[in-house]
C-alpha cells in the first residue's frame, strides 16, 4: 500500500465516523504511522490542524441536516456530532457559519461548506529539492527535554519554538553548548553545538517529546541532562539555503511541507517512526538548518 493510499484510508475512516467517535489512534493506524506523526503531516500538508478539519466537517454536515430536515431537533443534531449541549453546539456553529443553528433553516441563508479532503499527487517540480540519503551508526544525544501536546496548549512553553526561546533567555542553550564537547565526524564542522530532536519516543497518542540536544562524545559533560540513544538507520537529509535568523521559522516550515507533499509521496521511501532531527549551523555568516528524517525503502 503506497503513501497516498494509506493517507486516503485514514480520511475514509474519519469521514465514516464524523457522526460518532473518532479515535486518533485508529486514524494513525490506517495511515501506518503514529498519531502524532499523522497529525503533524496533516497540518503541514493542509495548513489546518486535524482537529480543526474534523470540526469543520462535522459542522458542515450539521448545517446540511438543519437545512434538509424541519423535524430534527437542534439538540439531537448537536449530540450526533459530538456536542454535549445546544449552547456549545450553537457557539461552534455560529463561529464557523456566522449564523445560529435556528437561522440556518431560513430560506436563502448563507452557510459555509468544507468538503472532504482527498490526497493526490500534484505535478510541481519547478523548484529543485536538495537532499541526500545517508546511513548512520547508532549515536547518543543529551540535553533538555519536554513533552508537548500535538494540538498545542498546556503550560507555557507549549511549542518547541517557545521552548527554544525560554532556554535562550535563561542561558540553558549556551550552557548546553559549553557542555557539548566535540562534534561527531558525520556532522559538518560548520554545525552549531545545540540542535533539536522530536518524537524519539512514545509519550501518548496526542503528545510528543522534543529535546534541545547536543551529540554525546568523550569530551561531553552529560551531568544533569537526559540522554537518548538513536539507533542505526538510514536518513533522508534536507538542507536549507543560508538564511537570516528572522527567516528560520518559515524556512523550516517550507522544508517540512515539501518533504511531506513533494518528496515522500514519490520517493520510494517511507518515514520510520516519525523521529525528526533539526541540525543547525552557519554558512558564510548566515544560519542554516538540515532536517533529518529516518526512512526505509518500500
Amino acid at each position: 500500500m503506497d503513501w497516498l493510499e494509506r493517507m486516503n484510508r485514514a480520511m475514509d475512516y474519519i469521514e465514516l465516523n464524523l457522526a460518532g467517535e473518532i479515535e486518533l489512534s485508529e486514524v494513525a493506524l490506517r495511515a501506518c504511522c503514529s498519531s502524532h506523526q499523522f497529525q503533524r503531516m496533516f497540518s503541514f500538508i493542509t495548513n489546518v490542524t486535524l482537529a480543526e478539519y474534523i470540526r469543520r466537517r462535522k459542522l458542515t454536515l450539521a448545517a446540511l441536516e438543519l437545512q434538509n430536515s424541519d423535524s430534527a431537533r437542534v439538540i439531537d443534531i448537536a449530540m450526533k456530532y459530538g456536542y454535549e449541549s445546544p449552547v456549545s453546539f450553537a457557539r461552534a456553529f455560529q463561529s464557523l457559519h456566522g449564523v445560529t443553528p435556528a437561522m440556518a433553516r431560513q430560506a436563502g441563508i448563507a452557510l459555509k461548506a468544507y468538503p472532504r479532503l482527498s490526497f493526490l499527487i500534484t505535478i510541481k517540480g519547478v523548484d529543485a529539492m536538495n537532499y541526500r540519503i545517508e546511513t548512520k551508526e547508532s549515536f547518543e544525544v543529551f540535553g533538555m527535554e519536554r513533552v508537548f501536546r500535538s494540538e498545542g496548549g498546556g503550560d507555557a512553553p507549549n511549542t518547541p519554538a517557545q521552548f527554544w526561546q525560554q532556554c535562550h533567555a535563561t542561558g540553558e542553550v549556551e550552557r548546553l553548548a559549553a557542555n557539548a564537547g566535540n562534534l561527531p565526524r558525520f556532522l559538518s564542522p560548520d554545525s552549531y553545538k545545540v540542535h533539536g530532536i522530536c518524537s524519539y519516543k512514545h509519550t501518548g497518542n496526542d503528545t510528543f517529546p522534543y529535546m534541545l540536544c547536543a551529540f554525546k562524545s568523550e569530551t561531553s559533560n552529560t551531568n544533569g541532562y537526559s540522554t537518548i540513544t538513536i539507533p542505526a538507520q538510514t536518513w533522508a537529509i534536507f538542507p536549507s539555503e543560508p538564511i537570516a535568523w528572522d527567516a528560520f521559522g518559515g524556512t523550516i516550515e517550507t522544508l517540512y511541507r515539501r518533504f511531506y507533499t513533494e518528496w515522500l509521496p514519490t520517493s520510494g521511501y517511507e518515514q520510520v517512526d516519525g523521529m525528526e532531527l533539526e541540525i543547525y549551523g552557519e554558512i558564510a555568516g548566515l544560519h542554516s538548518v538540515e532536517l533529518w528524517f529516518p526512512v526505509r525503502k518500500v
